[in-house]
C-alpha cells in the first residue's frame, strides 16, 4: 500500500518493523543523524502524482476565467416605457443596487417617457448620482421621447445618448387645475431650474440650454441635443452605442474618471425586469384603472347594503376599494374630487326616493365625471383620468345605481306578504260557525278564529288581527246592488 501526505509526496511502504530507516513510522524524526538523512533523501526523491498536476491546471484555468469575467463584466439593462412614478423609482433603484452588488461595468437605462411626478424624478436622480456603477441613459426606440421628467433623468446620467428620430426637453413644471399664482409659479420654476443646473454643470454639459428647457419649455431633437452638448452620443442600436463607448473615458459626478471596456457586438448584458409586485402596482397605479376599481367597489358595496348576507358583493367591494385606495395613496389625489364622487352617489340614492324625472341622476353623472377627471392632480395627461374613461364609468354606473335604488325603495313600499303581517287583510272561508270561535280556511291552511259577529259556515271572512295561533276575523260585507 502507499500513502499520500498533505504536501503531495508519495511515502514508501514500511517493509521492516524493526528498521526505522527502511520506512515511515511514528518513531522517525526529521533531524540529525543517519536515519534522518536517509528519511529526507527518500522524501526528496518522491515525485508529484498525476492527479495533483490536473488540480493545479484546473486552478490556473479558473483564475484565468475569473479575470476574464471581471475584465468583461456585464451591463445591466433596464427598460422604462411609462410615466415616471413611485414604482419606476423603486424599479430603477433596485436595478442600481443589483448592479453594484454584481460589480457590473455599467447600467443601461432605455427610456421612453412623457414625464411624470417631481418627487419620483428627484428620487431617481439621487440614486443615479449615488450609484457606484456608471449609468447610461439611452432614449430609444426611434420616435420615442424623454420629455419633462425624462429630460431631468437623461441629463443626470454619466453618459446620455439618443436614438435617431427621438426628442427631449419641455421640462417646465406644471400642475393641474387652473392657473397658478405668480409667486407659486416662480417658486416651482426656480426650484426645477436649480436642480437642472446642479446636475448638468457636474456632467459638463450645456447649462444655459438645459435651463432653457425648464424655464421656456424648449424641446430638442437628437441632433440638436448632440450639437448643443446636451448629450454625448447618437446611436441607432445598443451595439452601435457600445462600439462608440468602448475605450472612452468620462468623468463621473464625484470627479473620478472611468473608462468602459465594451465589446462591439457580443457585449454581455442582462435584462432586469420588474418583479410581479412592481408590474401589478404599475398597472393599478394607472389613474384610469384606479378610478374604475373605485367605481366598481362602490357599486358592489351598494349591492351588498341592499341585499344583506349576499357576502360576495361586499367582499368584492371592499377588495376593490382598498386596492384603489392603495394606488391613489401613491398618486397626487385631490380630496375635493373624492367629495364630488361621494356627492354623485348621494344624488343617485336621492333619485330613487324623490320623483325628479332623471334630474338627480343627471346631476350625479356630471359630478362623478368631474370627480374622475380631477381625481389625480398629475402634471401630464398620461397620468390623469381620461374623459372617455370618466364618461364610460359615470353614465352606466349612474343609470344602474338609480335603477337598483328605485327597485329597493319600491320593494320596501310594497305590502308584506309573509308572516303575521302577510295574513292581515287576507280573505278566507269559515269552515264552521263562528259563535264566536270556530275554524276558518286561509292561505291554504286551517286556523282557529274568533269573530265578534256570528258567522255561519261557508261565509267569507277577512283577517283583521293575528293573536298567536288564533285569527280575529270579521265577515265580508256583501255587495249591495245598485238601483238605476
Amino acid at each position: 500500500m502507499s500513502l499520500i501526505c498533505f504536501e503531495g509526496v508519495r511515502l514508501q511502504p514500511r517493509r521492516d518493523h524493526h528498521k526505522i530507516s527502511g520506512g515511515f513510522s511514528r518513531r522517525a524524526r526529521v533531524g540529525t543523524g543517519a536515519p534522518a538523512r536517509r528519511s529526507r533523501a527518500k522524501l526528496g526523491s518522491c515525485r508529484w502524482p498525476h492527479q495533483l498536476w490536473m488540480r493545479h491546471a484546473a486552478c490556473c484555468l479558473a483564475v484565468f476565467f475569473l479575470f476574464a469575467a471581471v475584465s468583461s463584466a456585464d451591463v445591466l439593462k433596464v427598460t422604462v416605457n411609462d410615466a415616471i412614478q413611485p414604482v419606476t423609482a423603486e424599479y430603477i433603484g433596485r436595478a442600481l443596487d443589483l448592479a453594484a452588488a454584481n460589480h457590473d461595468q455599467a447600467v443601461l437605462i432605455e427610456i421612453n417617457t412623457p414625464g411624470g411626478l417631481v418627487d419620483s424624478t428627484r428620487e431617481i436622480i439621487e440614486k443615479i448620482i449615488a450609484s457606484p456603477v456608471p449609468v447610461i441613459i439611452y432614449v430609444t426606440p426611434s420616435g420615442s421621447r424623454a420629455a419633462s421628467a425624462g429630460f431631468f433623468i437623461l441629463e443626470s446620467a454619466d453618459v446620455a445618448a439618443m436614438a435617431p428620430g427621438t426628442n427631449t426637453g419641455a421640462a417646465h413644471p406644471v400642475i393641474l387645475g387652473g392657473k397658478m399664482d405668480d409667486v407659486m409659479k416662480q417658486k416651482m420654476e426656480n426650484d426645477a431650474a436649480a436642480l437642472m443646473r446642479s446636475v448638468v454643470a457636474k456632467r459638463g454639459r450645456n447649462v444655459e440650454l438645459a435651463e432653457s428647457a425648464v424655464r421656456e419649455s424648449k424641446s430638442f431633437t437628437d441632433q440638436e441635443a448632440l450639437d448643443k452638448k446636451l448629450i454625448e452620443y447618437i446611436a441607432p442600436s445598443e451595439q452601435d452605442l457600445f462600439h462608440q463607448l468602448n475605450g472612452k473615458s468620462f468623468k463621473r459626478f464625484n470627479g473620478t474618471t472611468v473608462t468602459l471596456s465594451l465589446k462591439d457586438k457580443d457585449q454581455p448584458f442582462r435584462d432586469y425586469r420588474m418583479t410581479l409586485k412592481q408590474r401589478i402596482l404599475s398597472y393599478i397605479m394607472d389613474p384610469n384603472v384606479a378610478f374604475i376599481l373605485l367605481a366598481i367597489g362602490a357599486l358592489a358595496l351598494y349591492a351588498e347594503f341592499n341585499h344583506p348576507g349576499a357576502v360576495i358583493p361586499g367582499t368584492v367591494g371592499v377588495v376593490f376599494i382598498l386596492i384603489a385606495a392603495f394606488a391613489l395613496n401613491l398618486l397626487p389625489v385631490r380630496f375635493a374630487a373624492i367629495a364630488m364622487i361621494i356627492g354623485a352617489f348621494a344624488l343617485f340614492a336621492a333619485e330613487a326616493k324623490f320623483a325628479s324625472h332623471g334630474v338627480l341622476t343627471t346631476g350625479g353623472i356630471v359630478l362623478l365625471t368631474l370627480g374622475g377627471l380631477f381625481l389625480v392632480d398629475a402634471p401630464i395627461p398620461e397620468m390623469r383620468v381620461h374623459l372617455a374613461t370618466a364618461l364610460a364609468v359615470s353614465i352606466p354606473l349612474g343609470i344602474i345605481t338609480a335603477f337598483l335604488m328605485s327597485i329597493a325603495v319600491r320593494a320596501r313600499r310594497n305590502k308584506v306578504v309573509t308572516g303575521e303581517q302577510g295574513l292581515i287583510g287576507e280573505i278566507g272561508i269559515a269552515q264552521s260557525t263562528l259563535a264566536p270561535a270556530g275554524k276558518v280556511f286561509v292561505h291554504g291552511e286551517l286556523w282557529d278564529a274568533v269573530s265578534t259577529v256570528p258567522v255561519p259556515a261557508g261565509e267569507r271572512i277577512v283577517v283583521r288581527q293575528v293573536d298567536g295561533l288564533t285569527l280575529r276575523v270579521e265577515p265580508v260585507a256583501a255587495a249591495r246592488p245598485v238601483m238605476a
